[in-house]
């Protein structure tokens, strides 16, 4: 399966003053909370943290949901069900592990699956609850910049920051599909039907953010119709996400 591209997406970054009369597409929500979850078709103990976001997703607590699958089940032989590739794995997602593995989270560190890190902060076992719910409720951890996505008269669409924060940040777009469900004949999970989430597609560097006020300006990105967008405002070295929004 191909991997939607973000067709016509130039990261042509315009800092200037609010003040423009844009119609609000999403809500300014500064504790919009993100749950990355690290996860593969090919891991037998990953669906039910697959089941578990899926229904954080649908709850309604103010959750971004994110799945990341990872490339390292890949190759992996099992028995005589041999390999099962999977077709939303990207090497891409697995350095963005690795490179929480070498932050300084707090939980359950390391390179597993299923692992679910919440608001760059906090790591934990994709199926424990628990401690998932208690990074969620850890005040300290909530992101602090407020978000706003924007749309114009023009296509495309502005993102509003503001807040406190002292340290530089990057803005990321996000591009995934809502619901994917897929037939797996081989590997691990042989024989099952396997329903993700909010499966990433594409992740891609926006923009700067300086703190304080500002307004980056993209053009519209190429969004199917099962598909929604998420953008999200993380420490530049990929630390905490300081703020994140729906789009």
């Amino acid at each position: 399966m191909t991997i939607p591209r973000l067709l016509g997406l130039l990261p042509t970054l315009l800092v200037s003053a609010l003040g423009a009369a844009p119609t609000a597409v999403a809500a300014p929500d500064s504790r919009l909370q993100v749950i990355e979850l690290f996860t593969s078709q090919g891991c037998y103990s990953c669906p039910p943290a697959d089941a578990l976001l899926g229904e954080m997703i649908n709850a309604g607590r103010g959750i971004i949901g994110l799945e990341f699958h990872v490339d390292y089940w890949d190759d992996l032989t099992y028995g005589r069900a041999g390999k099962w590739k999977d077709p939303f794995s990207d090497s891409r997602y697995t350095q963005r592990q690795r490179a929480y593995h070498a932050q300084h989270l707090s939980g359950r560190r390391g390179i597993y699956t299923p692992q679910a890190v919440i608001n760059g902060r906090f790591a934990a076992v994709g199926t424990n609850r628990g401690a998932i719910d208690t990074a969620l409720n850890a005040p300290s951890s909530a992101p602090i910049v407020n978000v706003t996505v924007r749309s114009g008269t023009e296509p495309g669409f502005s993102i509003v920051l503001d807040g406190d924060a002292t340290q530089a940040a990057a803005v990321w777009l996000l591009i995934f599909d809502r619901h994917r469900v897929t037939e797996v004949p081989n590997g691990e999970n042989h024989g099952k039907t396997l329903r993700n989430f909010n499966v990433v597609r594409e992740m891609r560097r926006i923009g700067d953010w300086p703190g304080g006020s500002t307004t980056l300006s993209i053009d519209e990105p190429a969004v199917g119709e099962r598909q929604g967008c998420a953008v999200l405002v993380q420490d530049e070295h990929q630390g905490p996400i300081l703020g994140a929004s729906l789009c």
